[in-house]
């Protein structure tokens, strides 16, 4: 054959392979983490079965800075769920894996990684976020990409309340946990007065507002409200004016960066009364913060007790041994989101004949889910996104770490 007709031959031949490139609608080679792909913004369908596909559910949490230990739980417990379940996937035909993405607690960065795992079609879901505030602005990325989104901490009312169907949660809402903590604070610790202080941000003000009209409605003497800015070491202007002004409690509504500052300079000033917080106080680092000072602080939590029964301690003693560390805060919860999303994807891929379902597929099951029963909560999604069988519970620091009181009637 002359080189003439060779190189024709060859000329066609790669003609012929040009149109295969990009066939497969999965997109590209798959993002690391924090990268995007470059894959299309598109829903990820697929014309071929399972073969070993890559499936990615990520996680949104602050993986760094100083509220890095509720982050890493939440992507820890995410994780742990995967893990048990890469096998039955693996049967499928598709490689589950876990994609953790730090929102280092800023919108900007969540919005930023929301982008980016939009762009990358072999996400299918997102557990996530801690911080209501970084999850409302990137939620916006999220129904713009029909990426199913479940959230084991955030309790923003506005979160679920703007009409996006890709949003859910299956913790309680603050319009949940702040009425019912100034209530207990009232009914079972004789709170006649109090002092509010919030981190101004959407969950810490937020949660703020909706004790502050408890306490009102109920008749407790609210002696002041006052916001504080994330991130200083001292906060002694606040807390000067709430020490002298003498409260029963001092209740403060954020994270518990701030929240064992406050708790230590009060104590410092010499005021004895009572401290509360929401659920962004539940850490074993306040301890660390606020020393012998975080003794005898009251918390609302919305995930319960995991080691309250043998079931619950089988499964931290598993969590430990495969994940090399305790659950830590919204582990438990983090797991059953992921669970959640999980059970959807199943019955997405079944309905989709053994193939990799869209985005709109997966959206779909999940936002139906009916009656889903973990093994630390019951899920049964309203048309909102929210749980109907959310519960908040009250729990107590102690010198080691927190001890369970009760669920919340």
């Amino acid at each position: 054959m002359s080189q003439k007709k060779v190189a024709t031959v060859l000329a066609s031949m790669l003609l012929l392979s040009m149109p295969l490139v990009g066939c497969n609608s999965q997109g590209t080679a798959p993002a690391q983490n924090n990268q995007s792909s470059g894959g299309n913004t598109a829903s990820s369908g697929s014309s071929s079965g399972g073969g070993g596909e890559k499936i990615l559910i990520a996680t949104q949490s602050p993986l760094s800075g100083s509220q890095s230990a509720i982050g890493d739980a939440i992507k820890t417990g995410a994780g742990f769920a995967i893990e048990k379940r890469k096998e039955e996937f693996k049967q499928l035909g598709f490689d589950l894996q876990l994609f953790p993405q730090d929102d280092q607690a800023d919108p900007k960065i969540g919005v930023s990684n929301a982008e980016m795992l939009v762009a990358n079609p072999d996400v299918l879901g997102v557990v996530g976020h801690f911080n209501t505030g970084v999850a409302i602005p990137s939620s916006v990325k999220y129904e713009s990409g029909s990426l199913v989104m479940v959230s084991p901490a955030n309790s923003g009312v506005t979160l679920t309340e703007e009409g996006k169907k890709t949003v859910h949660r299956i913790c309680a809402r603050d319009d949940a946990q702040g009425p019912k903590g100034a209530k207990y604070a009232k009914e079972k610790l004789g709170v006649k007065s109090v002092f509010l202080i919030h981190d101004k941000t959407a969950y810490g003000q937020g949660l703020v507002d909706q004790v502050k009209a408890q306490f009102e409605k109920d008749g407790i003497q609210v002696l002041g409200y006052e916001g504080v800015n994330q991130g200083e070491k001292d906060y002694n202007f606040v807390v000067n004016t709430a020490v002298a002004s003498k409260p029963d409690m001092i209740y403060f509504g954020g994270i518990y960066p701030e929240a064992g500052i406050i708790i230590k300079q009060a104590r410092e000033k010499g005021y004895t009364g009572m401290f509360m917080g929401g659920d962004g106080i539940d850490s074993p680092d306040l301890i660390k913060i606020a020393g012998a000072a975080a003794e005898g602080v009251y918390l609302t939590a919305l995930a319960g007790d995991a080691k309250q029964s043998e079931e619950g301690r089988k499964w931290a003693e598993e969590y430990e041994k495969a994940m090399g560390k305790k659950p830590g805060t919204y582990s438990d919860y983090a797991y059953e989101s992921a669970n959640v999303i999980l059970d959807g994807l199943a019955a997405a891929i079944e309905e989709n004949g053994g193939k990799k379902p869209t985005r709109e597929q997966v959206l779909e099951k999940v936002h139906n889910t009916k009656e889903y029963q973990g093994k630390f909560v019951k899920v049964t999604f309203d048309a909102k996104g929210d749980n109907q069988y959310a519960d908040v519970f009250m729990y107590k620091f102690e010198k080691e770490g927190t001890a369970f009181i009760e669920k919340i009637q």
